[in-house]
């Protein structure tokens, strides 16, 4: 559920919402904050087969990127950087299907942020979940035949 649903449906401020779910966390709540608004980490487990890949590309490719992972079956939980100051940078993305890219590029297009790989010049992880071997060897090839995956 958004930010703002919450907030929404709570008669409270986002963020108000917010602020609470900090308290939540510091007091041991897995709490996600994804593009498709907070979740419970429970909410997330799959049963699926998880690899994490080694990607590079430009900010006009994510759609991209992306769209080869689920369109083959694939999941895209995370993207990864290694900040030179912070160390490793994660966002929650958890992107299975064509309408959860669609709400991720729209939040993408209509905020002022970038994506996380801008900070370290188009290099990422991303952690990638298949329900089994076969999907998960068949994106790696595809994002490796596209020229996605760092050698």
């Amino acid at each position: 559920m958004t930010g703002t649903d919450l907030a929404q449906q709570l008669a409270v401020s986002r963020q108000v919402i917010v602020q609470d779910i900090a308290i939540l966390r510091a007091g041991g709540e897995q709490v996600l904050a994804t593009p498709q608004g907070y979740m419970l980490r429970a909410e997330t487990r799959d049963s699926g087969l998880q690899a994490v890949v080694a990607c590079c590309h430009d900010g006009e490719q994510v759609e991209e990127e992306i769209g080869i992972i689920i369109d083959h079956g694939g999941k895209l939980l995370d993207v990864i950087v290694e900040h030179p100051l912070y160390g490793e940078l994660r966002g929650n993305l958890l992107i299975a299907n064509r309408r959860d890219l669609a709400l991720f590029l729209a939040q993408l297009g209509k905020s002022a942020a970038r994506p996380l790989s801008a900070l370290t010049g188009g290099v990422h992880l991303h952690t990638i979940e298949a329900a089994d071997q076969v999907v998960l060897n068949e994106i790696i090839i595809a994002l490796q035949n596209r020229g996605f995956l760092l050698s």
